[in-house]
């Protein structure tokens, strides 16, 4: 602040004192401004007359990027539209069929035959079926004409036309790379 005959001294307590440092430093603030707007103005003047700004139009895309009012690839898309396309593109519609059914298989067959029986395996229209006994692998085998009419009838013709019944997984009697031909087996196993 620039000392003068209307300054006030840090040590003076007055009531007009605050209200001549105010005048004092608007007035100085106001010469300031003064100058920057009339110099604003003398630029703006020597420049001509001020022209709006002419907005231009965004220019469509030409080809295949033109947009309408109907849906096309490039509006956002449901994930099940999306993911029925790629399965379809890629080939995997039946492959996820089957998987769905295998994952469903309680319902297909039934509780008590599913508590017995799994599917293993699916490959080119063959599906592996393994039991948990030799009994139940009989039966799974008697029935496989009947399970292939309902595999296709939720998958769609043609999907399953085999149905191969395995039994259990048996334990191996090879121990090593060495065996006899025509033996007779562990026989003192069970004795």
């Amino acid at each position: 602040m620039p000392e003068g005959p209307n300054s006030v001294e840090k040590g003076q307590n007055s009531s007009d004192s605050g209200v001549e440092s105010e005048s004092v430093e608007a007035a100085e603030h106001d010469k300031r401004g003064l100058e920057l707007a009339k110099t604003l103005a003398s630029r703006i003047k020597g420049a001509g007359p001020i022209q709006p700004v002419k907005k231009t139009r965004r220019r469509r895309p030409t080809g295949n990027q033109v947009s309408s009012a109907r849906a096309d690839d490039r509006d956002p898309q449901l994930l099940t539209n999306t993911l029925g396309r790629l399965m379809r593109e890629q080939g995997w519609e039946v492959d996820v069929a089957v998987h769905g059914v295998m994952a469903r298989w309680p319902s297909i067959v039934g509780p008590e035959m599913a508590s017995h029986c799994q599917p293993e395996s699916y490959t080119d229209t063959e599906l592996t079926v393994r039991t948990d006994s030799t009994a139940w692998a009989t039966q799974v085998r008697l029935l496989a004409p009947d399970l292939v009419r309902r595999l296709n009838a939720e998958l769609g013709d043609g999907t399953v036309t085999r149905v191969k019944v395995e039994g259990p997984n048996a334990p191996s009697w090879r121990k090593g790379p060495r065996t006899v031909r025509g033996g007779r087996g562990p026989r003192d196993t069970y004795g």
